[in-house]
């Protein structure tokens, strides 16, 4: 790291969990975000401030007035403009050495393997069940960790599925592929502002650990918000024998851990 480096992230360096160690691991990773919106704003921020060395952004979607309640990479004057291009220019204006590509597209299954297949972690801040199962059979083919959040009106939700861990489940296991879901948007539904911050929040702090290498993660426990109540509930879960996606993946997976390169 140079001056300015060991300026800038100076407090993650004191940190005797971090330090200079892991503060270079964050600077050599590289995190695939998919979605820059309400979930994905704050995801994307703070992976930026907190020095991820590369940022790939995925979304397809342009800048709308009603995403301005919520979705705080974007400004009024960049309206129109494609999010993942707005989330770009949010994040050089915090921290401009960061390398990010902007890709305004919805990935199918084939561009997801390829998108998923060079990255470290993979964070999942969509609106719908259809891209998360894409997106979780990607990293469970891949061997990449995952995490998840999701939010609508006061009620969010927020897990890690780790394929690299033999005992965890993945995202199919707890929401299984042939199941029907009810979608719910906030075009419809309606969302409590600052619950997105909390949850994105969230799974930006499991994505900095699984790129440092410490404490432990959401693996296997499902947390939900309610926000009326400001009250957590914590939920143990496993992996599913019978689950279409993860039933057959081997003991352990190749993906790298970047903490112990």
């Amino acid at each position: 790291m140079n001056d300015d480096q060991l300026l800038r992230y100076s407090r993650h360096i004191l940190l005797d969990e971090i330090g200079i160690e892991g503060q270079s691991r964050l600077l050599q990773s590289h995190a695939l975000v998919i979605g820059a919106g309400g979930l994905g704003s704050p995801v994307l921020l703070y992976l930026a401030t907190a020095g991820v060395g590369r940022i790939t952004v995925v979304d397809d979607d342009t800048v709308d007035l009603t995403n301005l309640q919520r979705q705080i990479a974007h400004t009024l004057a960049r309206v129109g403009q494609p999010k993942a291009a707005s989330a770009a220019t949010a994040i050089a204006a915090v921290n401009p050495d960061i390398e990010v590509i902007a890709l305004r597209e919805r990935a199918d299954a084939a561009r997801l393997a390829e998108l998923v297949a060079p990255v470290d972690v993979v964070v999942d801040c969509c609106d719908n069940f259809k891209t998360r199962h894409a997106v979780n059979a990607a990293c469970v083919a891949l061997g990449k960790p995952l995490v998840s959040g999701a939010a609508i009106g006061f009620d969010g939700q927020v897990s890690v599925y780790d394929s690299r861990q033999p005992e965890a489940p993945c995202y199919a296991c707890l929401f299984p592929p042939d199941v029907t879901f009810e979608e719910v948007q906030c075009a419809t539904m309606g969302v409590f502002a600052p619950l997105v911050g909390i949850i994105g929040a969230v799974q930006a702090a499991e994505a900095l650990k699984l790129l440092i290498g410490i404490g432990a993660s959401l693996a296997g426990r499902l947390q939900m918000l309610d926000g009326r109540e400001m009250a957590w509930t914590d939920i143990r879960m496993g992996r599913q024998a019978s689950c279409p996606v993860c039933h057959d993946r081997p003991a352990s997976q190749p993906g790298r851990n970047p903490a112990t390169d």
